[in-house]
């Protein structure tokens, strides 16, 4: 059973399915039924957010994630994390890090919430990209969870993203579990911006009219869209 301390506000919304079913959310958006995530991704410059791995010089690609299990760190002070999706309307509280290491049934749920919510799709998200949400949660003080506008995206909905817009990457970070895009309710998104680049990790990219910040563990970089 996963313990209440860790996991804080995990009900039947967490694994519960939206109004529609994940397989009819994508076949609506292949026909062009209207679908928000998908409208607003169009809107998206896709300059640094959608470098792959492959695509990047060697010197200054992300490490790949070490197994949640192999990972450790010099700080073992608990650390929390809040996300409510958007699309799925599931919230959780996790303290995902504890005794100076991860912990698994924490991560798997984080995971869960953060599915690719057309696909149903689960991945394994790269953990540092939760040590930058917990970061920069502390460094604006906020009490809110992080509003998840996009977390993993399958090949198949990139795919049929990238298909309908030529702004959506063909290799987008996402893809790898190594990127999101977020708001926060309870603080300005130019200030959560200036919290990122603050960080100095990987790419922070700021979207003003689609009002959410962009955070990945790739190269250091910096991008304004739409």
């Amino acid at each position: 059973m996963i313990e209440r301390r860790k996991l804080l506000g995990l009900g039947l919304g967490v694994l519960g399915a939206s109004a529609i079913g994940p397989m009819a959310a994508f076949a609506q958006a292949k026909l062009g039924i209207s679908d928000p995530i998908a409208d607003l991704l169009q809107r998206q410059s896709d300059l640094a957010e959608g470098m792959a791995e492959d695509e990047l010089p060697a010197a200054v690609a992300a490490p790949i994630a070490a197994p949640v299990s192999q990972v450790r760190t010099a700080s073992h002070a608990p650390r929390w994390l809040k996300l409510h999706n958007i699309h799925t309307q599931e919230k959780l509280e996790a303290v995902y890090f504890d005794k100076g290491e991860y912990v698994p049934d924490a991560v798997q749920a984080l995971d869960r919430v953060l599915r690719d919510y057309r696909t149903g799709d689960v991945y394994s998200m790269h953990p540092e990209l939760f040590d930058t949400l917990s970061a920069l949660s502390q460094k604006t003080g906020s009490k809110s969870h992080f509003q998840v506008i996009s977390g993993y995206r399958s090949p198949r909905t990139n795919a049929m993203l990238h298909e309908r817009s030529g702004q959506v990457a063909k290799r987008s970070l996402h893809m790898d579990g190594k990127a999101m895009d977020v708001y926060l309710e309870d603080v300005a998104l130019d200030r959560l911006r200036a919290a990122a680049l603050d960080l100095g990790r990987g790419g922070v990219g700021y979207y003003p009219v689609s009002n959410f910040v962009h955070v990945d563990v790739g190269p250091v970089r910096r991008w304004v869209g739409s």
